[in-house]
């Protein structure tokens, strides 16, 4: 019975802990330090070791300006514990008051601390970091280094030097630290990639490709053909990263995966002469099935992509060629189910899609295999109005592979499905939770289609013109683009001026850009930018814009102004990264 009391006595204790905990925390939040002080002096009398509740407590007498206090404070804790850190909040406690001299004199005396005992760099550097301390915190790293070679600190030093603005030394620095462990690569290149794509200055990427150019040319070793490999895939340099490739190639001929790979990035950016050039040196220099089937089924789906009408028997002939010369097994199933695809899609045979499909089913495939054979199968039976049927082949992949890219694909959809069917409050469930899916694509489609059915439920309880928008969104699923067309131009007739207009006016576009007629889509743009400007689609319709302005028509100066607004005024766009680095280029930079 003792023993259950003193049980429930500390678990009292231990949530009006917490409570306290948390107020403090709302005090603190809300900027009333005078009772956030309060609250954390009782925590730190209760748990005095705690160096949050220390330091939230020394910040709240220093928000009140209670410098004597905070002092005699920080040097009770120094005397008590002697870290080294302390000094630093000393000498902080001094700056806030602007005495510099005796700031320093205490920041001076932690960096000796350092060179006393090197293990005392963690506590001393972190301090100096968070008081934005950069040079400091600098000296700090650089000093335990020196004393302990065992330290290894390259990557934190790079990463102060790029925020005091040493582009060259911080490049440097995370190179040396690449090639010394090449296991750190990665999150090197992550940190690289964020500087030339959000904070680095005019020079930064030439500084960059001159520094891995520099070390390629002294020292012949492939990983720095790799890196440049990386750098020109960045800058979406598809045939210098290709270059590159080769060379990596020519020591190492097991490398063939990566060209792969840069043939489907290429595609992916509508590079259509760089994926041929690339996937065809694959084709020329391997015989090794898997390779030979991922370059052909690229290369089909490109093809595929861009053709028309008159291209169709050519490409099923190339198709049907493709698979009797490597036969229809698990290996090829890839090109089996572009196959099914196209003939259901683009020769609008669906039964003689599925067959294909339920052929490639009964091979001996693995569980991956079987759901994007399950996929194709689903997607086929969706363009044949057969909803029910679809749903129950999304649902299966999305039980059977949970977590994967996969699911969250069959996942979406299912949504759109739903969608298609005009079941709008499921197709909204489905695509609310999908907008925070860990693959962008899909987020980024999920919330398109959540605004689109919220904002138009919003306005019109009925959901008349939405429904007459699904039935267009339906069409150009079935690749009925002419009849999808008219459907949008029938909705744009009998709802002017309602929300579904901009909406209808960005699909319009899309369809005239696929069908070649870039006047035409362009005239779609313009009504949204003159017309909608206050809506959420004014900043694709400018993307849109630009880029058949740019890549289309050839004509960049008409472009720029575009990628300007994207930049200047619309920096939530899912585009802006792209406008940005395109607008630099076009202007000239010469960090491009």
């Amino acid at each position: 019975m003792k023993k259950l009391l003193l049980n429930i006595i500390m678990f009292f204790s231990l949530v009006c802990f917490a409570q306290n905990e948390q107020l403090a925390q709302y005090y603190y939040d809300k900027g009333d330090f005078e009772k956030a002080k309060i609250s954390y002096e009782e925590l730190l009398e209760n748990v005095p070791q705690n160096t949050q509740y220390f330091l939230r407590t020394i910040d709240c007498y220093q928000q009140l300006k209670q410098f004597d206090v905070a002092e005699k404070t920080i040097q009770e804790r120094l005397d008590k514990y002697k870290q080294g850190n302390l000094l630093v909040e000393l000498g902080y406690n001094f700056q806030l008051q602007k005495n510099d001299v005796e700031a320093k004199n205490f920041y001076d005396q932690a960096l000796e601390r350092i060179k006393k005992n090197p293990n005392e760099v963690y506590g001393i550097s972190n301090s100096f970091e968070k008081k934005v301390l950069l040079d400091y915190a600098l000296k700090s790293y650089q000093s335990a280094t020196e004393l302990d070679p065992n330290f290894n600190f390259n990557y934190q030093i790079a990463l102060l030097y790029g925020q005091l603005g040493n582009a060259e030394m911080m490049i440097s620095t995370f190179l040396n630290e690449a090639y010394a462990n090449p296991q750190n690569s990665i999150m090197i290149q992550n940190q690289l990639a964020r500087f030339m794509v959000d904070e680095g200055d005019a020079n930064f990427n030439e500084t960059l490709r001159k520094s891995l150019i520099i070390r390629a040319q002294k020292n012949q070793d492939i990983f720095w053909n790799r890196y440049l490999s990386w750098y020109y895939v960045q800058q979406k340099e598809f045939e210098k990263a290709f270059i590159q490739e080769k060379a990596i190639y020519k020591r190492d001929p097991e490398s063939l995966s990566n060209i792969v790979n840069l043939g489907q990035l290429a595609i992916e950016e509508d590079n259509q002469e760089a994926a041929k050039e690339i996937l065809g040196f694959v084709l020329e220099n391997t015989k090794d099935l898997e390779l030979l089937i991922q370059a052909n089924s690229y290369l089909m789906k490109m093809k595929i992509g861009k053709a028309k009408e008159k291209d169709f028997a050519a490409i099923n002939t190339e198709l049907q060629a493709l698979l009797k010369q490597y036969e229809i097994s698990p290996f090829t199933l890839s090109l089996q189910l572009i196959q099914a695809h196209f003939v259901a899609f683009n020769l609008k045979k669906p039964e003689d899609g599925k067959a294909i499909v339920k052929k490639a089913l009964e091979l001996q495939l693995d569980d991956f295999d079987v759901a994007q054979a399950k996929m194709e199968l689903a997607d086929i039976l969706l363009y044949e109005e057969k909803f029910n049927q679809a749903l129950i082949y999304y649902s299966q992949i999305e039980l059977d592979l949970k977590n994967d890219v996969i699911a969250h694909e069959a996942s979406l959809k299912s949504a759109k499905t739903s969608y298609f069917k005009t079941d709008f409050v499921w197709a909204l469930k489905q695509f609310k939770e999908l907008k925070s899916a860990n693959t962008q694509l899909i987020a980024n489609d999920a919330l398109e289609y959540f605004l689109l059915i919220n904002d138009n439920t919003v306005a019109d309880s009925t959901q008349t013109a939405l429904k007459q928008f699904a039935k267009g969104d339906y069409l150009l699923y079935q690749n009925r683009n002419q009849e999808a067309e008219a459907q949008f131009q029938m909705i744009l007739k009998n709802y002017k001026g309602q929300e579904i207009e901009a909406v209808t006016l960005l699909r319009l576009g899309r369809i005239y850009e696929k069908l070649g007629d870039f006047t035409l889509a362009l005239s779609q743009y313009q009504n949204i930018t003159d017309h909608h400007s206050d809506g959420i689609y004014v900043d694709e319709a400018l993307f849109f814009s630009a880029e058949i302005y740019n890549k289309q028509l050839k004509l960049p100066e008409k472009a720029k102004p575009l990628y300007e607004k994207i930049i200047f005024n619309h920096q939530d766009s899912i585009y802006f990264v792209d406008a940005r680095k395109t607008f630099r280029q076009l202007r000239g930079d010469t960090n491009l």
